[in-house]
C-alpha cells in the first residue's frame, strides 16, 4: 500500500521481487462488510493505477500476470532482472483469501442475519 517504498529500494540498490495481488477491492474491509452487513457493501471497489507503469517509473522490471499458468515464467523473468521486479497478479474480486471467497463471506453474513 506504499508504492513510494520502491523509491527507497531503488536508491539503495535493493532488488526485491514484489507481488501485487490485485483483486480490485479493499478485501479485508469488504469481508467485514459482507460478514456484518451482507450484500450492502460501501466504498470498497478500487479504480487502481497502472502498477506496471508506476513500477517502471522506479526503474523496476514489471509485468502484469493474468493467469496462474503465466506466473511461473513471469516469476523467472523477475528473478533474472537486475533491478528487482514488481509482478501485478490480477485476481477475481471473489478472491478474498485463500480460504474464503466473497460469495462465501456474504453467505456467512446472510446465515448469521437469519439466525439472529
Amino acid at each position: 500500500m506504499n508504492l513510494q517504498e520502491l523509491g527507497t529500494a531503488m536508491q539503495h540498490n535493493a532488488q526485491p521481487i514484489i507481488l501485487v495481488l490485485n483483486n480490485g477491492i479493499y478485501g479485508t474491509i469488504r469481508a467485514h462488510q459482507e460478514r456484518t452487513y451482507p450484500a450492502r457493501e460501501s466504498g470498497t471497489t478500487i479504480d487502481n493505477p497502472d502498477f506496471v507503469m508506476l513500477s517502471r517509473a522506479y526503474r523496476f522490471y514489471s509485468e502484469r500476470v493474468d493467469s496462474a499458468d503465466a506466473f511461473p515464467a513471469a516469476f523467472q523473468r523477475a528473478l533474472a532482472s537486475d533491478t528487482g521486479a514488481v509482478l501485478e497478479l490480477t485476481l477475481s474480486q471473489e478472491a478474498l483469501s485463500p480460504r474464503v471467497t466473497l460469495s462465501q463471506m456474504r453467505e456467512i453474513g446472510l446465515n448469521k442475519s437469519i439466525q439472529s
